[in-house]
């Protein structure tokens, strides 16, 4: 036994094959919740992985994920593991010209989706000549083009299920087995991160135990799980196409514990699937899910039972300080954790308890995270400024993306590392204090501001719902900050000057963005991830309409 993703699973659904897994409470269809055990779980995921393999699906090819969250999500990540085919997420808010790019670059020959994206896939279908095996969840919409290969159309997920085996009767898998994350693709088009199965799990899963030591032999982990008992209940509300979300829901199976899934994230849902199943552990992605969670627990969910919640876990977007206080005063016990991580290096540290508007984001990071100067990759003394980046447990590199590849992934002494996007100072103290994008740094009459630190000002704000800050064309300066901002429903009113005036009080002058656009919706991805593209386009259009 290595450790790899699939035979870790199967020796978690062997040591404790009647605890319940996955509770799926809004599958369609059923007009009921789906509940499966460990044994369940693994026996539905052999049909599919027989299935795919019937057809031709080999090993070391790519099988795409276009789906919501649910019951088929997992059953279909599992079997792709199984047969060690590739499992690739595809971005469900994609349209046609979006889904034939990744469909194309990740070469893929297998794409189970979900009928509601039938119209989608159809129209991207043609130009991916590798695809050549389709899997459907759920009917069509009345009146969608029904997508087609070679004359066939996609086989009913149910029947696809039915026609393979329950058994295993699988090949012998490897550590190298590898893992696909594509990126959301905010700031330019998606990459395919490329992982060895090993490296996911000691990086991204924290090795089988994220906050405490990880294991040292594959048998372990099942032997954690049986003896450890259960009772925790993880609960990712991020859509599972996301790293953040798909990460959460392997840390909970890997525990041996119980996964809750929610189709679409709902926050009146959320709270009620929190106070019925006892969930104990929450994952989403920034104020954009926590602070619709705080506003249904001030509002119509007043009282709403939490008492089981442990922990509420952030990663890919910020917790501010604002909604980190609002959500403590409703919910006390629950502790609130800024973690920090992407699809290129997994999880990587947590934020400390100074964090905030005054000092930054800092976090204590791993033993592999070092700032170094980009330029020459090496590491920056104390005080010093540079990018992060992680040695170690880290991907091979990008997908059929050789020149993004060599500018991110690298060797040295011995060892390999990947060189992130994140610009950081470190202190004497050797905590990290990270700054934000180097990609999205706005450089204003050569100053350097950092979107994430006016953001955090901004929704300091307590009629402030949401805000993105991009740099936009200044004749004089270069570039000058602007902010897009929603303010909260019911709020008092609100102008630019009012934004900027308590803005000052944050900020350095140079920070305060120059530009404030009011709108009635922030847009952000669906795991709540900013969306810095539409926040420059949206500013530049309110100073420039032509």
């Amino acid at each position: 036994m290595e450790y790899n993703l699939a035979d870790l699973f199967e020796s978690i659904a062997d040591a404790v094959p009647d605890r319940e897994a996955l509770v799926h409470l809004d599958h369609p269809g059923t007009g009921a919740e789906r509940r499966l055990t460990y044994a369940e779980l693994d026996r539905a995921a052999n049909r599919l992985a027989h299935h795919l393999a019937d057809h031709g699906i080999a090993p070391g090819e790519h099988v795409g994920l276009h789906l919501y969250n649910g019951v088929e999500y997992v059953q279909t990540l599992l079997a792709c593991l199984k047969i060690r085919t590739v499992p690739v997420n595809v971005n469900y808010r994609y349209v046609a010209d979006e889904l034939a790019y990744l469909y194309r670059d990740a070469d893929l020959a297998a794409l189970v989706f979900d009928g509601e994206f039938t119209a989608r896939v159809a129209g991207a279908l043609p130009r991916a000549r590798k695809l050549r095996h389709l899997v459907r969840v759920g009917p069509a919409p009345a009146g969608a083009p029904e997508p087609r290969i070679a004359g066939n159309g996609p086989v009913p997920f149910a029947q696809a299920e039915a026609s393979g085996s329950a058994e295993r009767g699988f090949g012998p898998r490897s550590g190298d087995d590898l893992f696909i994350i594509y990126t959301g693709g905010t700031t330019g088009m998606p990459k395919g991160v490329l992982w060895r199965s090993e490296d996911l799990f000691f990086s991204g899963l924290g090795g089988g135990a994220p906050t405490g030591e990880p294991v040292s032999r594959p048998e372990e982990l099942a032997e954690r799980a049986a003896a450890g008992g259960e009772g925790l209940v993880f609960f990712p509300t991020p859509p599972l196409m996301h790293g953040t979300s798909t990460l959460t829901l392997f840390i909970g199976l890997d525990y041996g514990q119980k996964v809750v899934l929610h189709r679409k994230f709902v926050p009146e849902e959320v709270l009620r699937t929190i106070e019925r199943e006892k969930v104990t552990a929450v994952s989403l992605v920034g104020d954009a899910m926590l602070r619709p969670l705080v506003d249904a627990l001030s509002g119509p969910m007043r009282g709403t039972d939490c008492s089981s919640l442990l922990a509420v876990s952030s990663s890919g977007a910020i917790l501010s300080e604002t909604v980190r206080e609002q959500f403590t005063a409703l919910v006390p016990h629950a502790m609130l954790i800024n973690n920090f991580g992407s699809s290129e290096s997994g999880f990587n540290g947590t934020a400390t308890d100074d964090s905030g508007p005054a000092k930054g984001f800092r976090i204590a990071v791993n033993q592999g995270m070092a700032v170094v100067d980009p330029a020459t990759r090496t590491p920056v003394p104390a005080g010093g400024t540079g990018r992060l980046a992680l040695r170690g447990h880290v991907p091979l590199g990008y997908y059929n993306d050789p020149v993004k590849s060599a500018e991110t992934f690298f060797e040295a002494d011995g060892a390999r590392w990947v060189l992130l996007g994140d610009m950081a100072t470190v202190g004497e103290d050797g905590v990290v204090t990270v700054l934000g994008r180097g990609s999205q740094c706005i450089n204003t009459g050569g100053e350097k501001v950092f979107p994430e630190e006016v953001e955090e000002a901004l929704k300091a704000h307590p009629d402030v719902y949401d805000a993105l800050v991009a740099g936009i064309p200044d004749e004089k300066w270069g570039s000058r900050v602007a902010a897009v901002v929603q303010l909260r429903a019911g709020a008092a009113p609100l102008t630019g000057n009012d934004i900027q005036e308590h803005a000052r009080t944050r900020l350095a002058g140079y920070k305060v963005p120059r530009t404030v656009v009011l709108t009635d919706r922030i847009q952000r991805s669906p795991s709540g991830k900013a969306d810095y593209r539409w926040a420059r386009r949206t500013a530049e259009q309110a100073v420039s309409p032509s």
